[in-house]
């Protein structure tokens, strides 16, 4: 009997809305537009960028891809909590910046520093794509911490928060279009010795269990 899969991989929804989240938010730590129009990402962090990449991450676990789950459940919940403390923040709440040592903003990025690491690290063996997202939204959230620390300004993170989310974009595309085509038009460069291309896209077989491109 085959092992076949009965929905349609969810990664690319998810990379699609971690993608439109993150731009979005970089854009003005970038300080490309006024930080008084931010509010219009607390709208995207719980819709988009929160339920639907939970939705993926929960179809990830229906598809047996832990990295997967792992990945979009929990940045899900990550665009849920910071798009909540913004608001409550703004509602009169918990400062959004104070020193580093008592800020609650700077304790939660840095904790995400570090599940952000060892996403990376898993990552490295799936494909060359993803290893490169996780190595630049790692890259994000450290500069991040030091702009939460008043070491530096938003705006390094914020232009390489954008490129991350362009990546993350490409990856998105390329496992709609791969699929539709059928065929491998945008690469993802897998990494495992035994990867193979299934349904047009770059999965790869590990255990006898199918890894998706996320």
């Amino acid at each position: 009997m085959t092992d076949e899969k009965t929905i349609a991989d969810p990664g690319s929804l998810g990379l699609a809305a971690f993608a439109m989240t993150t731009f979005v938010l970089s854009v003005f730590n970038a300080g490309i537009l006024d930080k008084a129009s931010e509010p219009v990402f607390l709208c995207l962090a719980w819709f988009y960028g929160g339920l639907v990449q939970l939705l993926a991450g929960m179809w990830e676990f229906k598809n047996r891809n832990m990295f997967g789950a792992t990945a979009f459940s929990s940045y899900a919940a990550f665009w849920i909590a910071l798009g909540t403390y913004i608001y409550l923040s703004t509602a009169g709440g918990a400062p959004l910046k104070d020193s580093f040592g008592s800020s609650a903003m700077g304790l939660f990025l840095v904790s995400w520093t570090f599940f952000t690491f060892y996403m990376w690290i898993a990552s490295m063996r799936i494909s060359g794509a993803l290893s490169t997202l996780f190595a630049l939204l790692f890259a994000t959230y450290i500069l991040l911490d030091m702009a939460q620390a008043g070491w530096i300004s938003s705006v390094p993170a914020g232009y390489l928060g954008i490129t991350t989310a362009a990546v993350a974009w490409y990856i998105s595309a390329a496992g709609v279009i791969n699929e539709t085509w059928g065929r491998i038009v945008l690469p993802l460069w897998p990494v495992q010795k035994n990867a193979e291309p299934v349904a047009g896209r770059d999965r790869v077989k590990v255990k006898g269990s199918n890894v998706g491109h996320v």
